[in-house]
C-alpha cells in the first residue's frame, strides 16, 4: 500500500533524484506549498544541500506543523542538510535555530591534521558506515556499507547515533530517536544501500 510522503522543498537542492528514489521504493510523494498541507502527510522528508542558512525558510509555521506530525507518530527523515536541521543549530549559521528534536549543535569538519595529512573539506564521495546501535532506519544495512556523502558540516556522535563515519573526525552519519531519523549522506545517490534506508523509512511510515 502506498503511503503519502511530504517532500519538503525549501529551495535547498534539486529534489528530482530524491523523488525518483522514493518512487523506486513505492512511495507516493507530494510537495506541500504551505505548512497546513502537512496534516495529510503520513511521513515527512526534509532533504537539502548547501548552507544551513537555507533552513530559515522553514519558519515557525513549518516547524510547528512538523512537530505536530511527529507528536501524532508520523515519521520524519532528514537527509544531509535535513539531518543537521534536526539538531538545535549549526555553527555555520548560529543565528538560525534548527528543529531541536535532537540535542547538540553541528560543526565544521576539521581541515588538514596536525601531521600534515590531507583532509579534504568538503567531504565528497563514498565512505563507510560504522554501525553503533540497532535502529529501524538502519535495519539490514551491514557494518562497513559504503554510501555517498557531500558536506562540510557534521552532527556530533550521541546516544541517538545509529551509525558513524570518519573523515577527519568521527561524526554521526545515521541517527534515530523514536519516529525521527536522519542520514548525513545521500541515499538517493547511494545505490542499493540507500534504497534500503528509504525502504526502512517506508516501513516506519507503514
Amino acid at each position: 500500500m502506498n503511503r503519502k510522503i511530504a517532500l519538503i522543498d525549501y529551495k535547498a537542492g534539486n529534489l528530482t533524484s530524491v523523488r525518483k528514489a522514493l518512487a523506486a521504493v513505492g512511495a507516493t510523494v507530494f510537495t506541500p506549498e504551505s505548512a497546513h498541507e502537512l496534516a495529510d502527510a503520513q511521513g515527512i522528508i526534509v532533504p537539502g544541500v548547501g548552507h544551513f542558512g537555507a533552513t530559515a525558510a522553514l519558519d515557525t509555521a513549518w516547524k510547528d506543523a512538523i512537530l505536530a506530525r511527529i507528536e501524532a507518530g508520523r515519521p520524519l527523515l532528514g537527509i544531509c542538510l535535513g539531518l543537521q536541521w534536526l539538531y538545535e543549530g549549526s555553527e555555520e549559521s548560529p543565528e538560525f535555530a534548527g528543529l531541536g528534536v535532537l540535542g547538540g549543535r553541528c560543526h565544521r569538519l576539521p581541515g588538514p591534521s596536525v601531521d600534515g595529512s590531507a583532509i579534504k573539506v568538503p567531504h565528497v564521495g563514498w565512505n563507510a558506515l560504522e554501525r553503533t546501535a540497532d535502529a529501524a532506519i538502519i535495519d539490514g544495512v551491514e557494518d562497513g556499507a559504503q554510501v555517498y556523502f557531500t558536506h562540510s558540516y557534521v552532527a556530533p556522535v550521541t546516544a541517538d547515533t545509529a551509525a558513524a563515519t570518519t573523515h577527519g573526525e568521527r561524526f554521526a552519519s545515521i541517527v534515530q530517536r523514536g519516529v525521527v531519523a536522519g542520514v548525513q549522506f545521500h541515499p538517493e545517490k547511494s545505490g542499493e544501500v540507500g534504497l534500503r534506508i528509504l525502504r526502512n523509512f517506508m516501513k516506519m511510515v507503514g
